[in-house]
């Protein structure tokens, strides 16, 4: 008998809350198996902070620091991966050229709230895709500090696609606000984290997403956590 998923429709999976991220908590050690009952749709990370996760069509990709893609097997360990069951409610084109700003607006326009999440994929032609990705951290070094770190891709005249979400404010403490996107290459070999991108053309589905669903870890590092102080500015600051 087919396993039924975990999360119906709608919902968004959250494996940790992003607030253990920022502070230095890269070994929370649960697998891509479980995150694939949640959804077959997402970003995040991996185990000790080990680059930049993607799923597209319930596919996991690594794409590390030293720009490396690989397909990553269901035993590979996860410290947060936000996901859903990609079931788009609407399509819109992208019909030329525009900047990045630009870009944002756009999406802004196409979602008629910002205080509901919403799962986004834009698959088209980018003129120049800027993204980043860090290497293998130790634990307990503040997100903010691995981002001082971390290594920069800039590609041009690229086909690719476009994952990830968006977050009302009023989350920060449990996911990314705003706009979390991670790139994947229709050639599967560059991705990463989006900084800013330039679209020529393409196609973007939204997801209405109005139910979350989160875990919380019960290792010692997570239970002791003081989580009183405010990681809004090194959040930002590690995002962007």
């Amino acid at each position: 008998m087919k396993e039924k998923p975990a999360e119906k429709e709608g919902t968004l999976y959250i494996s940790t809350p992003v607030n253990a991220l920022v502070e230095g908590l890269y070994e929370e050690r649960v697998t891509f198996a479980d995150i694939k009952k949640h959804g077959d749709f997402g970003i995040g990370t991996f185990d000790r902070l080990d680059g930049e996760m993607v799923m597209i069509d319930g596919v996991v990709y690594q794409f590390t620091f030293d720009g490396r893609m690989s397909v990553i097997p269901d035993d590979t360990l996860t410290p947060f991966a936000c996901v859903t069951f990609y079931r788009p409610l609407s399509h819109d084109r992208i019909d030329a050229e525009m900047g990045y700003q630009d870009f944002l607006h756009l999406l802004n326009r196409l979602m008629p709230s910002p205080n509901l999440f919403y799962a986004l994929r834009v698959d088209g032609l980018f003129a120049h895709i800027r993204t980043r990705s860090v290497s293998k951290q130790e634990n307990y070094r503040p997100l903010v500090e691995v981002a001082k770190d971390q290594v920069v891709f800039d590609f041009h005249n690229l086909e690719g696609t476009l994952a990830g979400f968006f977050t009302p404010s009023f989350m920060s403490s449990i996911n990314v606000p705003g706009f979390h996107l991670h790139f994947l290459s229709a050639d599967f070999k560059r991705g990463g984290h989006l900084l800013e991108c330039r679209p020529v053309s393409g196609r973007i589905g939204i997801q209405f997403l109005y139910s979350l669903s989160v875990s919380l870890p019960a290792s010692l590092d997570y239970l002791t956590l003081n989580f009183e102080r405010d990681t809004g500015k090194d959040l930002d600051k590690a995002e962007k």
